[in-house]
């Protein structure tokens, strides 16, 4: 049986935490066949969420807080996922727009099936999405993109809802240089230039209307990450592993 980490990065998430780790626990209670932990991973909240996070783990041995002191969901994700020693490393938005039915499939491929790297995606054929038009353009256009100047073989890098194995991350995070949004891009980049395992699952998700994105500020940070990686070598996968 695997060892299973959820890892939830959050900024300034006080008013949904709660509620969203309690429908979390209630569903990998029943419906994960492995042990599991819940990683709140708070990056420089100035509300109330570091604190909420830390009752929740007084109430319940399975969440378990971590705050980081510096704002990034990369930087989170890098601090989470390094300092873990589960088999499985993943992540999910806090909003949990992804419908959690695929969070066991997406483990699976991971624990089961020997992929290094499993993806939510919004684009594969099977997906269920709904979101304004402004962001499906936005998503689709990017994503073309990565795979006009990549020749990747993923379709959707954005999707909040991934997984790698402890080994795929020890080799491949320290090799990532954002911390913020483009983390994802960069990560999945690497793992398929360098010859890792990438299952890409079609989920149903639905776009939260709260969402904290700054779509501007995320797409100029994403243009400056691709023309940044264009320069780069990508390395092959460790012959070892």
């Amino acid at each position: 049986m695997a060892t299973v980490d959820v890892v939830i990065p959050v900024y300034n998430e006080e008013h949904v935490l709660a509620q969203s780790v309690a429908k979390l626990r209630a569903f990998l209670d029943n419906n994960l066949p492995h042990d599991w932990r819940i990683v709140v991973a708070d990056n420089a909240s100035t509300d109330g969420t570091l604190a909420v996070a830390q009752r929740m783990a007084e109430e319940h041995g399975d969440v378990s807080p971590l705050h980081i002191p510096q704002k990034g969901r990369g930087r989170a994700l890098r601090a989470a996922w390094l300092g873990s020693d589960a088999d499985v490393l993943t992540y999910m938005d806090v909003d949990l727009s992804t419908d959690l039915s695929f969070f066991p499939p997406l483990v699976a491929a991971i624990a089961d099936e020997g992929y290094d790297v499993a993806i939510g995606s919004r684009l594969k054929k099977g997906a269920q999405t709904t979101r304004s038009f402004r962001r499906e353009f936005i998503s689709r256009t990017y994503n073309v993109l990565i795979r006009a100047l990549f020749f990747t073989h993923f379709v959707d890098a954005q999707c909040g809802f991934k997984g790698i194995s402890r080994q795929a991350a020890q080799e491949l995070i320290p090799l990532i240089k954002n911390e913020e949004w483009f983390f994802d891009t960069e990560l999945l980049i690497l793992a398929d230039k360098g010859g890792y395992r990438i299952k890409e699952i079609p989920v149903r998700w639905v776009e939260d209307p709260d969402t904290r994105v700054n779509i501007q500020s995320t797409v100029s940070e994403d243009l400056r990450g691709l023309a940044r990686m264009r320069r780069r070598r990508i390395p092959k996968r460790p012959p070892s592993a």
